[in-house]
């Protein structure tokens, strides 16, 4: 309950400030007396749909933090904090990165990184992947995750989001606008978008926002193989990362909040392939194979 009360306060925010800048900078006033500005609209869809995706990345850590209960470590009191301390900091000095935040949260095996930028991050592993796994294991998992910090996989796909985002507002509008002229062809008293323009936006916003998860979840599923890699790079081995894989392949995945799920080390498979954030396990397993050759 208490994420999707997050979830649902974060999202509305999001539009509330976003609402503020398109009526700001008049972007939200595309409709002239002569039909559609498609520039205005443009500029709409833009600061709509990058600026969503843009607001969620940067709040992402505290989000990710109030959501999961994560507990970060400024000082290791434990033999445990003090390894995962000791094993942050080693891996992000190999890849070149500040060293991110380090968090531990109450939950089932999983780990996620997430934060706005390569120095400004947070690496947050879960009571039940330091209990169940190995330390050479978890080690694999921690330098997967901070494989996804040092190849900016977190900007990489807020920016595709932005991009998919940005399709689907503006081709929407236009497709509404369309239907609603052919609906109200030879009304010469109208003005403005009817009721026509409001359903048809409404259901190209839910379709092509479906369309646009797809090619979204194809890049995050392509991130995942080269944090693989990264970790196996990081490791010096592929070995560790195959064995945490197949022994996460015999676990339930601790379910993460939604803003970071695509950084998780292994996500709940979804309904249909083509909507999966994670590729299948043996498909990771089987690259990581073929890069010994």
């Amino acid at each position: 309950m208490k994420r999707i009360i997050l979830l649902i306060a974060t999202n509305l925010a999001i539009m509330v400030v976003l609402g503020i800048v398109v009526t700001l900078t008049g972007a939200n006033r595309f409709f002239t007396g002569t039909g559609l500005d498609l520039g205005k609209l443009l500029v709409f869809a833009a600061i709509m749909g990058f600026g969503g995706a843009f607001l969620s990345l940067w709040m992402s850590k505290t989000i990710a933090k109030w959501s999961t209960g994560a507990r970060v470590i400024e000082s290791p009191n434990s033999a445990t904090e003090l390894w995962l301390f000791d094993t942050v900091r080693r891996f992000s000095e190999k890849a070149g990165l500040k060293m991110p935040e380090i968090a531990i949260y109450e939950g089932e095996p999983n780990a996620f990184a997430t934060g706005a930028t390569r120095n400004n991050s947070l690496v947050a592993v879960s009571t039940g992947l330091l209990q169940t796994m190995s330390r050479q294991e978890a080690e694999a998992v921690i330098a997967h995750e901070v494989s996804h910090i040092a190849n900016g996989d977190m900007v990489t796909l807020t920016l595709i989001q932005g991009v998919m985002n940005t399709f689907v507002f503006f081709l929407a509008r236009v497709v509404g606008y369309l239907v609603d002229s052919f609906l109200r062809r030879g009304d010469q008293e109208s003005s403005g978008p009817g009721i026509g323009y409001t359903i048809t936006v409404i259901a190209c916003d839910i379709v092509f926002g479906i369309l646009a998860s797809i090619v979204v979840m194809y890049f995050s599923r392509q991130r995942e193989f080269r944090a693989d890699a990264g970790a196996a790079q990081l490791m010096g081995s592929p070995q560790p990362m195959m064995a945490a894989l197949r022994r996460l392949g015999g676990m339930e995945a601790g379910e993460l909040p939604q803003n970071v799920a695509t950084a998780g080390i292994n996500g709940r498979p979804g309904w249909m392939a083509l909507f999966s954030s994670h590729p299948p396990l043996e498909e990771r397993i089987a690259a990581l194979a073929g890069s010994r050759q």
